[in-house]
């Protein structure tokens, strides 16, 4: 199976063996950054710094102010600050092509805090009216069109040959940045999805569309999660949300939340097809549960390989996401199994060669690991050894 390494652009600029490190492992792609969320990340081999800080989301190229696409829009890119000067995407991939490998962007969408600071009428608002700053709602019109013209920018870079959309769907309470301090509740699926829905004045009006009063279904929704903050557990699946909502009103915040992914889906997979030159790949990180949210967004299988030539899927904690994808029964589409290979962050490398073995019997067609520029050497030797083995 073709595998391929997440990096960073500050991974490779400023650190002339990097591209030739990354190469040695045995991988026949990267998927480099070229729109990225906040974050703070290890550096351990670079010769210059251990650690960078990228303190907002950012596209990692520079942004034209002239450009038509984003004139007279309060919604656009942000450029990256001292973290990934100048042209850092088009840096690093012109070494990594250098060194033998195919080049992919990797473009994170709906998962942007900076926006929320500075827009925050675009976040997500739970039915306390708590707003998540870091999550745009993928129901509003102007957010939509910006996250349509962002993934078109960010995926179709110079020397790309491909794309992987990440965050392409709803985003809920999980933040993946910060010092996050709400882990004392365990909250399931069942939870996790109460949490996300959204009650901004455009989901509000969609839930109407429904035929739900939004503000009984607010309601209904903190009358739902009471057990839960009383520290009764969450017994979660789609169950349990039926049986804290009623079936009808679960069934109907699903249609809506679903149809509203999958329209934002389908037009930013259009709006980078119309972008890019022929054979250019897309494919996007997904979950086959479709009520779910996160930088894995839940998708209907069937529907999102009609659409993208794949996707790609955590498997870190077990392959089993794969079964829905390989049951889908595409001729041709991509399945990726993305795991952890740092053991630090919960990876394990050791076990990569028969990691990968199980899911290649589960239909999985390539190989996705995070992240190359995070690992140990120890953990990049056993990756290497993995590989050495197909």
């Amino acid at each position: 199976m073709k595998a391929s390494a997440f990096v960073y652009p500050w991974d490779v600029n400023g650190d002339p063996g990097a591209a030739r490190r990354i190469a040695a492992l045995g991988v026949e792609q990267v998927t480099l950054a070229s729109a990225y969320h906040s974050t703070r990340a290890l550096t351990p081999r670079h010769p210059r710094h251990r650690i960078v800080t990228a303190e907002h989301a950012a596209v990692l190229y520079p942004t034209d102010p002239s450009d038509e696409r984003w004139a007279g829009r309060a919604l656009r890119p942000y450029a990256a600050g001292a973290w990934a000067p100048g042209d850092a995407y088009g840096e690093a991939a012109e070494a990594l092509a250098d060194a033998g490998l195919d080049v992919h962007t990797w473009v994170v969408l709906a998962h942007n805090s900076r926006l929320g600071a500075d827009h925050p009428d675009t976040s997500v608002v739970n039915a306390y009216g708590d707003r998540y700053p870091w999550a745009p709602c993928i129901a509003q019109p102007a957010t939509r069109a910006y996250l349509v013209d962002l993934a078109a920018e960010a995926a179709v870079r110079p020397g790309a040959s491909g794309t992987e959309l990440e965050s392409l769907g709803w985003y809920g309470l999980t933040h993946l940045h910060a010092h996050d301090k709400t882990g004392a509740i365990g909250l399931g699926d069942a939870g996790q999805y109460l949490m996300a829905l959204c009650f901004c004045p455009s989901c509000r009006a969609g839930y109407g569309g429904q035929g739900l009063d939004p503000d009984e279904l607010a309601a209904a929704v903190r009358a739902a999660l009471e057990p839960l903050w009383r520290g009764e557990p969450d017994h979660g699946g789609w169950a349990a949300v039926e049986e804290a909502l009623g079936e009808k009103k679960a069934a109907l915040t699903r249609a809506w939340r679903e149809e509203t992914a999958r329209t934002l889906q389908e037009a930013a997979v259009a709006a980078v097809r119309a972008a890019a030159p022929a054979g250019f790949q897309v494919l996007l990180h997904a979950d086959p549960v479709s009520y779910h949210v996160g930088a894995n967004p839940g998708v209907d299988p069937a529907h999102i390989l009609s659409v993208a030539d794949g996707v790609v899927v955590p498997c870190t904690g077990g392959a089993g996401l794969l079964t829905p994808f390989a049951e889908a029964e595409r001729e041709g589409a991509v399945l990726a199994a993305n795991f952890v290979v740092v053991s630090g962050m919960g990876g394990r490398p050791g076990t990569l060669a028969a990691d990968a073995e199980r899911a290649a019997g589960l239909g999985a067609t390539e190989l996705r690991l995070y992240h190359a520029g995070l690992a140990s050497d120890g953990d990049l030797d056993a990756v290497r050894d993995a590989l050495a083995g197909r």
